[in-house]
């Protein structure tokens, strides 16, 4: 069966059939709504007394693509949640000032915006500094450190996996030159996620083997980890996150409801595949389910689109619609009478300062008269008169307009000889002053009927095919990782694979993923799969765990020393951190030292035959 196939099972004639059979249905219908969620400003807090005693507590920045979740790493109980949680992005409009930028939860509403948006990521790596600054001034700030010039307390900030070296070199210039900060410390946020769920499920945090995969805005990973440490080697990214999952949802329903295009926006797509899609266990036979109108009936969810007008089902008559037109020439000739009214009066300003001028020729000022014919852009008393009589002739036409208008409305008062051509509507044969006109049901023509896109989004992450993507899917990828290690190995991985990250909350997901590992793994072969407790927030809580067990002494901090000698893209490993691999520049062996210096003589020692040849002065240079 082909894909494009698979995806048109549910045709429009079934979807026309359950809306038939709602329609006939005698219990109230579940109807959802979009909560279009609105941003509130974050305050800015004061630095708790724990925070700067005995030492200054480290800051935690879980620095993602889609959100960032910054808070103090304290131990005490009212500090143990990210205070500041928003979107990573900033909204500037181009030659706009740095204090006009409105960065996370500043941006009330997205959507109206979302043309100016700036990131700082381009899928999941930080490459534009400017943004990322923004977004650090922002948190800063916030989390009330009012010291001017540098930030005296330690960052931990995450990163992704296999990080370029230019990026953390970058970061670490930022933090270091603009910020002044003490010491920093990296790590991947699936890594700290994965600490922290297997310090709580073991309680010894000892050196753990298994096998992460997360998923987030932009892209995708699985990660093995043998003995607590990444094998950066064999990790491997999917370019597919939450991000193609809600673009694919919008491009769906904006096919399928093209008269609601501009109402099925980004923001309102991601809040559909948070709240009601799910993940297959077998998706060749869910979809076969589907086929049913009544398992569709059951399953569809309508969600309501806000739209403006009256209430469905109320019918407007003809009396209401002729007192519509009539309020409505009256606002119109309104506007027009105040209108003819300030002209009247800019006219009539303008003819007494003409005339003044003119008394000033008449009493023999001329000089004066002179300067302010210059003022008034004249040249001489000719054009004077010329401007004068026009504007004598306009106040004297609209003068007689107002009595005309005024003479014509006095009569008119009820309204009854206003319009007369809306009264002659009813004078017709067979028409009722009474008669009405009823109306469909507008808010049904504005809802979404969600079906089978509830299952075939999130399925992009194990077949990408359905959007056109040439790319393992996750299981795939999964299968490819573990064919890079002997058997026992892959035992042991396997017996700890790991799901975290926020595009990993489908309903479904892990009993799909116990499925699939189940079909590629040998028989009677045992592994187990586990969910994180907070896939989006785990990541911070592990880095908040990492920075308390570890203090300034400890391994996995950069201070400024090791910035200074060793560079920017310098790092020391932790249990968490990437793999650092130093960029090393080849340096020329002893004897092609010899050889070029050797050439370097004898082109020195040639007599200079070539100076009136322009081309051959380029080449030797």
């Amino acid at each position: 069966m082909s894909c494009g196939h698979e995806q048109s099972m549910v045709t429009r004639k079934q979807e026309l059939t359950a809306r038939l059979l709602f329609s006939t249905m005698n219990d109230k219908r579940n109807v959802y709504t979009f909560e279009d969620y609105k941003c509130s400003p974050d305050p800015v807090f004061t630095v708790e007394r724990e925070c700067l005693e005995p030492c200054p507590a480290p800051i935690v920045v879980d620095n993602g693509s889609f959100q960032c979740r910054a808070g103090w790493a304290s131990g005490v109980s009212q500090l143990d949640q990210p205070r500041l949680v928003f979107r990573s992005v900033a909204a500037r409009s181009r030659g706009a000032a740095r204090s006009d930028a409105h960065v996370g939860n500043d941006i009330p509403s997205l959507e109206p915006l979302r043309w100016t948006f700036k990131s700082a990521f381009d899928r999941n790596l930080v490459v534009n500094f400017d943004i990322q600054e923004l977004i650090f001034d922002y948190v800063f700030m916030h989390l009330g450190i009012s010291t001017q010039g540098h930030v005296d307390h330690p960052v931990v900030i995450t990163e992704p996996p296999c990080n370029p070296l230019h990026c953390r070199q970058m970061m670490s210039e930022l933090l270091f030159e603009c910020y002044g900060v003490p010491r920093v410390a990296y790590g991947v946020d699936s890594l700290f996620s994965f600490s922290h769920n297997n310090v709580v499920s073991d309680g010894a945090g000892l050196p753990s083997t298994g096998l992460v995969v997360s998923s987030g805005y932009h892209c995708s990973h699985v990660l093995p980890v043998i003995n607590g440490r990444l094998d950066a080697f064999n990790c491997k990214r999917v370019n597919l996150g939450g991000g193609e999952a809600a673009s694919y949802l919008q491009r769906l329903l904006q096919l399928k409801y093209p008269a609601n295009q501009t109402a099925i926006t980004l923001s309102r797509m991601e809040e559909l595949l948070h709240q009601h899609s799910y993940v297959a266990l077998d998706y060749q036979h869910e979809l076969e389910k589907w086929r049913s109108p009544n398992f569709y009936e059951r399953e569809v969810h309508r969600v309501q689109l806000p739209f403006s007008g009256r209430a469905a089902g109320v019918c407007v008559s003809v009396e209401e619609k002729n007192e519509r037109k009539t309020q409505q020439l009256r606002r119109l000739q309104e506007i027009n009478s105040r209108r003819r009214e300030e002209k009247l009066q800019e006219d009539q300003k303008r003819l007494e300062t003409l005339l003044s001028v003119q008394e000033l020729l008449e009493d023999g000022s001329l000089e004066l008269f002179h300067r302010s014919l210059v003022e008034l852009n004249m040249d001489s008393a000719e054009e004077l008169q010329s401007y004068i009589h026009k504007l004598s002739m306009s106040v004297e036409q609209h003068r007689l307009m107002k009595a005309e208008t005024a003479e014509l409305e006095q009569p008119a008062e009820d309204g009854s000889e206003m319009v007369p051509e809306l009264n002659q509507e009813n004078d017709e044969p067979g028409k009722t002053s009474s008669a009405i006109q009823p109306l469909f049901n507008k808010a049904e023509y504005h809802q979404l009927f969600v079906g089978t896109e509830r299952l075939r989004v999130p399925e992009i992450l194990f077949q990408p095919s359905l959007i056109g993507e040439e790319q393992m899917g996750l299981m795939e990828t999964m299968q490819f990782v573990l064919e890079q290690y002997p058997p026992e190995l892959q035992e042991a991985l396997v017996k700890n694979v790991f799901l975290t990250g926020g595009n990993l909350q489908y309903p479904g997901l892990k009993e799909r993923v116990q499925r699939d590992l189940l079909a590629i793994r040998p028989f009677q072969s045992h592994f187990k799969v586990s969910l994180a407790r907070r896939p989006a927030l785990d990541a911070w809580f592990g880095a908040c765990e990492w920075a308390l067990s570890n203090p300034a002494e400890a391994q996995g901090w950069i201070s400024r020393q090791d910035y200074e000698e060793n560079g920017g893209e310098y790092l020391r490993e932790h249990c968490a951190s990437n793999i650092f691999i130093p960029m090393k520049l080849n340096k020329p062996s002893s004897a092609t030292k010899q050889t070029l210096v050797g050439k370097c003589l004898t082109d020195a020692s040639l007599p200079d035959t070539t100076s009136n040849d322009k081309d051959n002065d380029i080449s030797l240079v």
